[in-house]
């Protein structure tokens, strides 16, 4: 089979955009004619380049990432005092926004190509909310007219999440009424390879992450509980993994951004774990060799431990070794010589993740503990923790490494912490000591993979535990945070200088020490 190759570029520096890799209609409003077949699964995959982006800027501030030695300049990153467009994907975003609202304007009504319009119409949720968790109000109902409105209006951010929520109903109205509709197939569908299954799993999965968030909020507990009761059961199983045919010289974007160039260059050498992530795996806070040695390098060596730092200390840390990526766990003995591995950095022709099946149940364990879904939470915690063992011992090719056990991993890890509720469901004594597991368990999973979630999480919910008067593993904030919030963190970001320079009328400016998103504490 004929395999589709994308190019995907992602900046290495500012980790605020993603350059575009193949613009197949530039202009909307004066589109050639392009047909939908290449502009989804171009979508689709820009969604997934823009996923290591994402997780970059919640890995930085959710405690995951920190600064290397041997580097200056990180400025903001470090103080927190966030100029206008840092750590934003608004451009690559709205650009991408663009390429869906084509193929949905272009299929909107055709029975034959309803499937691409389903798809499409899911797709914009997914990137509208990301937006959203980043920024708060957006263009959202004038956000994708082009040069149709140059000045759109701002939509209020919960108004935008119930929006989403309909626009989730409607793709997956148009999939399910569609009667003989075109197929989607590999070449098309770089996500699910055409599997309508998948795609409403997928689907239902978005749907109750938004609605978990939304289930914090008083004004919204009607709507919510309206749309829980019709939210149909069927998520995600399996990891929704994009893979259009990565290979070395075009590959992963998780590979290129955290592993190694297409010469064999260590891709980012002024980047390295926490403490605070890296106590959920040796011992200061939780036991667990089984992911912690597949996803660091040198996990648990004494001699030559595995460089760690807490974001804003600049002194004393130590720096990043000579073609090595701390979260890479093969071999590499030379620039051309370099091995799969398992882990989070696998290899350049892994699958780029956009939801792992680990956060689709820990999602189910949510909401089962809210009362707002059948089902066992205490079931679906252990499902999570089990799935991120089986992501994580993943090769490349997407079947467990023959020399690991997912089910004798657990129970070890169960052993291992037996008096933590953070591992073992039974140990929490409260519904508060329950949740706080599911987020900590999530956080862990989501580590350097789908990293802002974790920090929409802990705006969320204030999960996993912070302390800012806790020593390094347990103070996830910059030693040279210049934030006014209690936690030393910052609680949004600012839009783009092009909406200052080009929208004053409708931006306002945000308070990154005090403006939140609706659904934040």
């Amino acid at each position: 089979m004929k395999k589709l190759f994308l190019i995907l570029g992602i900046s290495m520096i500012s980790f605020t955009s993603c350059d575009k890799f193949l613009d197949i209609n530039e202009n909307p409003n004066q589109p050639t004619a392009v047909n939908v077949d290449l502009v989804l699964p171009t979508a689709i995959v820009r969604a997934a380049s823009l996923s290591v982006s994402y997780s970059s800027y919640g890995g930085h501030l959710a405690g995951q990432i920190a600064n290397a030695g041997g580097f200056s300049g990180f400025g903001a990153m470090l103080t927190y005092r966030f100029t206008p467009g840092y750590y934003s994907q608004w451009e690559s975003a709205y650009d991408n926004l663009n390429d869906l609202q084509y193929v949905i304007d272009n299929t909107e009504g055709d029975n034959y190509m309803a499937l691409f319009n389903g798809v499409a119409k899911i797709m914009t949720a997914l990137e509208f909310h990301r937006l959203v968790d980043q920024h708060g109000d957006i263009p959202f109902t004038e956000g994708v007219k082009g040069n149709q409105n140059v000045a759109p209006r701002y939509d209020d951010d919960m108004e935008i999440y119930q929006a989403l929520i309909d626009r989730i109903d409607e793709g997956l109205t148009v999939i399910n009424n569609a009667s003989f509709p075109k197929n989607l197939g590999a070449a098309s569908d770089p996500l699910f390879k055409g599997d309508i299954n998948k795609w409403k799993q997928f689907a239902n999965t978005l749907k109750l992450r938004l609605l978990i968030r939304m289930s914090g909020v008083s004004a919204l507990s009607s709507f919510v509980n309206q749309k829980f009761a019709a939210l149909e059961k069927n998520f995600l199983t399996d990891d929704a993994l994009v893979n259009p045919g990565y290979v070395k010289d075009r590959p992963n974007p998780t590979w290129s951004t955290w592993g190694y160039t297409t010469t064999g260059n260590v891709a980012t050498s002024s980047r390295v774990p926490t403490y605070f992530i890296y106590g959920f795996y040796d011992g200061n806070k939780l036991v667990d060799p089984g992911r912690g040695s597949v996803i660091f390098n040198d996990f648990g060596n004494a001699s030559r431990p595995t460089p760690l730092n807490q974001l804003g200390n600049e002194v004393g840390n130590p720096p990043i070794r000579t073609g090595y990526s701390p979260w890479y766990t093969g071999i590499r003995e030379s620039a051309s010589s370099i091995t799969d591995a398992l882990g989070v950095v696998k290899g350049p022709s892994q699958g780029q993740p956009l939801m792992l099946a680990a956060e689709s149940y820990f999602l189910q364990a949510e909401a089962q503990l809210k009362g707002f879904i059948p089902g066992d939470a205490k079931t679906s915690f252990e499902n999570g923790i089990k799935a991120s063992f089986r992501y994580l011992y993943k090769t490349v090719a997407g079947t467990v490494a023959a020399d690991k056990n997912v089910d004798a991993d657990f129970q070890k890890y169960k052993d291992d912490n037996s008096i933590s509720y953070l591992v073992n469901f039974d140990e929490a004594t409260t519904d508060e000591e329950r949740l706080e597991a599911i987020i900590t368990q999530k956080y862990i999973a989501l580590n350097m993979i789908t990293a802002e979630e974790s920090w929409n999480d802990y705006r969320r919910t204030g999960y996993p535990k912070h302390d800012i008067a806790g020593n390094r593993y347990y103070n996830m904030a910059s030693v040279t945070s210049e934030a006014s919030t209690p936690d030393k963190l910052p609680t949004i970001l600012k839009y783009p200088q092009s909406e200052y320079d080009y929208n004053p009328e409708n931006v306002k400016d945000l308070n990154v020490f005090g403006d939140k998103v609706f659904w934040a504490k």
